[in-house]
């Protein structure tokens, strides 16, 4: 028998959904308003873009170490506190008199986001009954794919039409009013987990399980060398204004929820290795066309849509593999170490970027982002070969045992 989900956990999902789609929007509104950024504080576009790079790479330490320091808190509680320290950051960023409080008021951010982001499809899932936390873990994510297909590209029109500080004091209010949403729908139940440091040592030091963590830090760094500087490419490259960054970034929201889609109708008959390997190769093949076209804004936005189909074929994929590869007790590190590595690769992609693109240009970003994606395949590769060599013996076992 199928227990419905009540209208209190309905609006309690909604609460943890609206959570999401401040934080991705407030981390990565960062790329949209880049031009706005860089005129408010008198900054470069490179100063600017590792701004995204601070957060990407603070997240990737503060997720882990959350869950190991604080895991065992109630899961409500770490995501009020992430809220109000992501809140609190964002606050200080929109105040910051120059770049070093701007660079400290991002890691806060950051470190908001990590105690965030682990927890809030956990939190989600345990407030239904079991038969409907599927659909409970679709309601949360929903939050992340309206980001993509809204927020970011509402941020950049904001950035563009007000300036960046009234965008981030914005997205401050936005997180301490979710936080409040959260403290007033979602019930106080969800006891945490208490992970030890050794537990985390010892997944990151399985290989097959490192080199699947090493393929989503490749796509990231490749996928945020270039997304990052999506508004400075548009307006050097393309001659375009803050409607076409807010037009492409929309694009890319739109594109990112069909490819999102696709995979959920094709996951049943294809394996998840399959799935990357067809999202990266798809991905260099638009990069390189991006290259090779005539710059044209239209053309542009056309090609983004394959190249935002690719990047959304590969996150799920990539969660799947894990979800596949890792034991039960291990799965909920694993998947923390997952968003650890992702947000790892975005910050070093992006920073990478912010050193490549003011000598090397458009052409640059191009060569660097098709490169760490070619690391991405090696890395797959290597954690096939790394998990058939662990999985044969366990097959052959039992032949032994019968001679």
């Amino acid at each position: 028998m199928n227990a419905a989900v009540s209208s209190s956990q309905r609006r309690a999902l909604r609460a943890l959904s609206i959570a999401y789609f401040v934080q991705a929007t407030g981390a990565l509104s960062v790329a949209g308003s880049l031009p706005a950024i860089s005129a408010a504080w008198h900054l470069t576009d490179p100063q600017s873009a590792r701004l995204l790079s601070i957060f990407g790479l603070t997240f990737a330490l503060a997720a882990p170490l959350a869950q190991v320091f604080f895991g065992h808190f109630r899961r409500r509680q770490l995501v009020l506190s992430g809220m109000l320290l992501f809140g609190l950051g964002a606050f200080a960023f929109a105040f910051s008199p120059g770049y070093s409080a701007l660079v400290a008021s991002r890691a806060l951010m950051g470190i908001g986001a990590g105690f965030i982001g682990p927890v809030l499809v956990a939190l989600g899932s345990e407030l239904v009954h079991e038969q409907q936390r599927g659909r409970a873990i679709g309601m949360v994510l929903l939050g992340v794919s309206m980001a993509s297909l809204a927020g970011i590209p509402l941020a950049a029109w904001v950035a563009a039409l007000w300036g960046a500080k009234a965008l981030f004091a914005l997205v401050g209010l936005a997180s301490l009013l979710s936080g409040l949403n959260i403290l007033l729908s979602v019930p106080n139940k969800s006891a945490g987990v208490r992970i030890r440091l050794a537990e985390v040592a010892g997944v990151l030091v399985e290989g097959k399980l490192l080199s699947a963590f090493l393929v989503v830090f490749f796509i990231t760094s490749g996928v945020y060398s270039f997304y990052a500087f999506i508004a400075p490419l548009i307006r050097d490259t393309y001659a375009g204004g803050p409607h076409t960054v807010s037009a492409a970034l929309a694009v890319l929201g739109v594109a990112g929820v069909l490819g999102n889609l696709y995979v959920t109708r094709v996951a049943s008959r294809l394996r998840a290795e399959q799935l990357l390997m067809r999202g990266m190769a798809l991905l260099i093949l638009d990069t390189l066309l991006i290259a090779l076209l005539p710059k044209l804004s239209v053309l542009l936005l056309l090609a983004l849509i394959f190249w935002a189909f690719a990047t959304d074929l590969l996150w799920p994929s990539q969660q799947r593999r894990i979800v596949e590869l890792s034991s039960a007790r291990h799965r909920g590190i694993a998947l923390a170490l997952t968003s650890a590595f992702m947000f790892g690769g975005m910050g070093f992609g992006s920073a990478v970027a912010s050193w490549i693109y003011p000598s090397a240009g458009f052409y640059g970003l191009v060569v660097l982002s098709v490169g760490f994606i070619l690391l991405a395949f090696l890395s797959l590769r290597i954690s096939e070969r790394l998990r058939k060599r662990a999985f044969t013996p366990a097959r052959a076992a039992p032949l032994c045992e019968s001679d």
